[in-house]
């Protein structure tokens, strides 16, 4: 009976977050049915006050994605290696006594990619004994064994350490990076506690097979990881650019990735709200201590924090990296599949929200943490991936739908006046888009040569249509991942191709 019991509310907490966002989805339709022309102004007026919030929300978003770039533009210029060595010649900090390991999963990766990721690594400016690799393959991956073999034979001697992991796909894990990353992590520290290395003085860096570190990076989280008195409880998080290959693309993944790049950005700028995102840094002894990456979910990045910050509680924190993290946008055989790599790539970041029954079910069972902690970060998190969905659709329709669903409320002026200031409310709202066509315009590598002005001025105008292809890219997968959840369909990990 308690193991039935147990199991409903399992289900039960699982339910919540699609069943929320359907009934607030369905609201603007419901609410007029039922309560007619009452509810129909009541909707309207929500809608309303909705829309004031989104434009002040706007200004704040365009004001942080500037003070991140800010930041960011400001780091990028100084010699972190030099600032490390100042540090340890003044007896103050030794930044250089940490060594940089960067464990990189990988499957189906063409040889090309890893290539660009490892020469970032080797390239970048910090002593090569400090700097080591370790590339996690299936062990039935032979293409991807002859890979590895190959990288270790170019590069191996240009580092402290490569090593190759042959993950054996261990019964009743989830296929996905997490799991991977949960053999790598056990792999590294097991085979570095035999070279009798400290763990406390090994910085993983989580890297995703796509993605260049900045050339000052390593350098630039040893200098600071040296300073910071909480160190031990500590996730750096730099700022993913989806630049690599972002004029190969077509339009509408363009636009995809340039919104996620500045979305990431404004997060920098709320420290309270910033969640581990793809790849970032911390101790080897703290991934130890958390107890690695679990092995049978998808989001492995998101889940990671949430393990960090139930496992340490108040000493846990995110801190951000004021360094771009360079990575691809998807790019796959043919334009259709690019498309559909893409949705699939926001769907699996969108699984995101099975992290919601999970903080539910250990909310309660950590005391020792602040109540008000835990529920301040239980709100972002359910929050967040409510206005994923909810939010854009009811900017972009929830004022129409009163009028559509009562014919007496859309006879009314009040009605018609509410429909248009809605209106004029979201088209001053959309407008905002000009300043993140700018800052992009800032960040962006330089246009191919072969392009023509027109097609080059044009990329820029493309942005304006970032309604539509949200809609289609952004908060339809959301609302899929959302969907399954609530009828108990598990996503399937699916890798994203790169051409």
């Amino acid at each position: 009976m308690d193991q039935a019991l147990r199991q409903f509310g399992d289900r039960l907490f699982e339910a919540a977050p699609g069943l929320t966002t359907w009934i607030l989805l369905l609201a603007p339709a419901w609410i007029p049915i039922i309560f007619h022309s009452t509810g129909a102004l009541l909707v309207a007026g929500v809608v309303l006050v909705y829309d004031i919030y989104w434009l002040f929300r706007s200004i704040t978003v365009v004001s942080g994605v500037y003070s991140t770039m800010h930041r960011m533009r400001r780091d990028m210029k100084k010699d972190w290696l030099a600032l490390c060595v100042e540090e340890r010649e003044h007896g103050r900090h030794d930044p250089l006594q940490y060594t940089h390991l960067c464990v990189i999963p990988t499957y189906t990766e063409p040889y090309h990619v890893l290539e660009k990721t490892v020469q970032a690594i080797v390239d970048s400016n910090y002593p090569s004994n400090l700097k080591m690799i370790g590339i996690i393959t299936r062990e039935t991956d032979k293409p991807g064994w002859e890979n590895v073999a190959l990288l270790k034979k170019k590069f191996g001697d240009r580092l402290g350490g490569f090593y190759h992991i042959k993950d054996p796909l261990e019964p009743g894990i989830v296929i996905g990076k997490s799991a991977a990353m949960n053999w790598g992590g056990r792999w590294m520290v097991r085979v570095l506690t035999e070279e009798g290395r400290d763990l406390k003085k090994v910085l993983i860096t989580d890297l995703d097979s796509d993605y260049r570190v900045h050339p000052q990076y390593f350098a630039w989280i040893s200098f600071h990881h040296a300073r910071e008195p909480m160190r031990d409880y500590v996730i750096w998080q730099p700022v993913p650019l989806f630049h690599n290959n972002i004029w190969q693309v077509p339009m509408a993944v363009r636009v995809m990735s340039a919104s996620t790049s500045q979305w990431q950005m404004f997060l920098h700028s709320r420290p309270h709200r910033l969640v581990a995102f793809s790849s970032y840094t911390c101790s080897l002894e703290f991934v130890h201590l958390v107890g690695y990456w679990d092995k049978d979910v998808i989001p492995e990045d998101s889940r990671f924090y949430w393990k960090s910050f139930f496992a340490f509680g108040e000493r846990f924190s995110m801190k951000s990296a004021y360094l771009p993290l360079y990575g691809d946008s998807p790019n796959s055989r043919d334009y259709a599949s690019t498309h559909m790599s893409q949705y699939n790539q926001i769907k699996r970041w969108a699984w995101g929200v099975t992290d919601v029954p999970y903080v539910l079910t250990h909310l309660f069972r950590h005391p020792e943490i602040p109540r008000g902690l835990r529920f301040r970060r239980f709100y972002n998190l359910f929050v967040n991936h409510l206005n994923w969905v909810f939010l854009p659709l009811l900017l972009m329709f929830g004022a129409s739908v009163p009028l559509w669903v009562s014919t007496d409320f859309s006879l009314t002026d009040v009605g018609q006046t509410l429909w248009s200031a809605s209106g004029l409310l979201l088209t001053t709202t959309l407008s905002t888009v000009v300043f993140f066509m700018y800052f992009e315009w800032l960040m962006l590598p330089p246009k191919p040569a072969k392009w023509p002005i027109w097609k080059k001025a044009a990329v820029h105008v493309e942005y304006l249509a970032y309604p539509v292809i949200g809609l289609v890219m952004s908060v339809l997968p959301a609302l899929e991942a959302h969907t399954r959840l609530l009828l108990g369909r598990n996503l399937e990990y699916k890798v994203t191709e790169k051409a």
